[in-house]
């Protein structure tokens, strides 16, 4: 993919337009660094897919996923962030400044903020896009568990994130389905062990997601097949959490940044806002494979934000 056009030189631009990257511009543009902020496939990332979130400080009552993402953006902007939509496929270095190709356009940056979020895995079933986000179908339960208090609910998947997922929903819930394909979980012993003595958790071994269900305004059940014997059944149910992992957004920095097994970028051990490459910083879910919720990935935008600003100051004469 060939651009076409370099735009004048920032001193710091801000990759990814979710919680991380609109924390980091907040701050940076307070700090009057005047980052430029690239918007990436999915401005203003996961949380835009979020009907109801109900665990963010500040917000007794709740507020929806947009409009969150929308007043820290109008928060940026007032302190001078400027915005552009474009998705990079490659960052490169040359020399002390970064390139960052995008579709038309490289941008050139003395220090960059990586905040470019994470994909989750879905599994392309009927019915999964059409009662996504706040319609019964979830990737988080974290965050919307609450919302199925006194009703069942499924999990698809059977690592330690899914099992974690289906322990956590009997708070709530008086029945869990975990569905896996296999005879035997890929949790961890211990982990797994606690699903199978949980009296809310029934596990439907062999199985996988065929089709979710609804009426149009929301879940009411799922189709399940057994791998095994292709035999299906119709499982009751007002949600289902999709939990077999997400994608971290870390391929186009492949030639500079190091990423573990999974893809996440590795930071420096002492300081999880920088990554090995001077001027190179971290946050959010692009390099945090554990937590994924907005309210730590806000902080971690904050951090490499001031990280970014202490750093220019020594670098920048």
């Amino acid at each position: 993919m060939l651009t076409t056009k370099i735009i004048e030189k920032k001193v710091l631009i801000i990759l990814g337009s979710g919680c991380a990257g609109l924390t980091a511009a907040i701050y940076a543009a307070r700090g009057a660094l005047r980052p430029l902020v690239i918007d990436g496939n999915q401005p203003g990332g996961q949380l835009t897919t979020t009907t109801d979130i109900e665990n963010f400080p500040g917000f007794p009552d709740g507020i929806g996923g947009y409009e969150l993402v929308d007043r820290m953006r109008k928060q940026a902007e007032r302190f001078g962030a400027t915005f552009v939509s474009d998705h990079i496929h490659t960052m490169r270095q040359d020399g002390n400044a970064f390139f960052l190709d995008g579709v038309t356009t490289t941008y050139e940056a003395r220090a960059v903020i990586v905040a470019t979020g994470a994909s989750p895995y879905l599994l392309g079933v009927p019915g999964e896009a059409e009662y996504f986000g706040g319609k019964g179908v979830s990737i988080c339960a974290t965050c919307d568990g609450a919302f199925y208090r006194g009703k069942e609910v499924a999990v698809i998947g059977g690592g330690d994130s899914a099992v974690e997922e289906a322990i956590f929903l009997t708070r709530f819930c008086p029945k869990v389905y975990l569905i896996h394909r296999r005879d035997s979980l890929r949790a961890s012993v211990p982990m797994a062990q606690r699903a199978k003595e949980n009296p809310r958790v029934q596990i439907i071994w062999d199985s996988v997601l065929a089709e979710v269900l609804g009426n149009g305004q929301h879940v009411t059940g799922l189709r399940i097949r057994n791998v095994k014997t292709e035999a299906e059944q119709t499982l009751p149910c007002a949600g289902v959490f999709i939990s077999v992992g997400h994608r971290p957004n870390s391929g186009f920095a492949a030639e500079i940044l190091p990423t573990d097994e999974k893809g996440y970028f590795i930071s420096l051990a002492d300081d999880a806002s920088c990554s090995p490459v001077d001027g190179v910083f971290l946050a959010g879910d692009c390099a945090d494979s554990s937590y994924q919720q907005a309210v730590i990935a806000a902080g971690a935008g904050a951090k490499a934000a001031i990280a970014a600003e202490r750093w220019l100051m020594r670098v920048v004469k």
